[in-house]
């Protein structure tokens, strides 16, 4: 399964990185590097609690990431 990951810059400053395919998945970074790893990291995280809890896809175990 590939997802993509969108990083846009807020009128703050901040950088916003998020995962369209996967709700909820959307965080904040100092740079777009850094919010780029920390939603790749919530993902993952996301993508293991859905196999522990039963809602395992054969999709799910090649995982990657690409820019937008």
């Amino acid at each position: 399964m590939r997802f993509i990951v969108e990083v846009e810059r807020e009128e703050d400053g901040r950088w916003i990185a998020d995962i369209p395919e996967l709700p909820g998945v959307l965080v904040y970074g100092a740079s777009p590097e850094e919010a780029r790893a920390k939603v790749q990291a919530l993902a993952l995280r996301v993508l293991a609690d859905r196999l522990e809890n039963g809602e395992s896809h054969a999709g799910l175990l090649t995982i990657s990431f690409a820019a937008a």
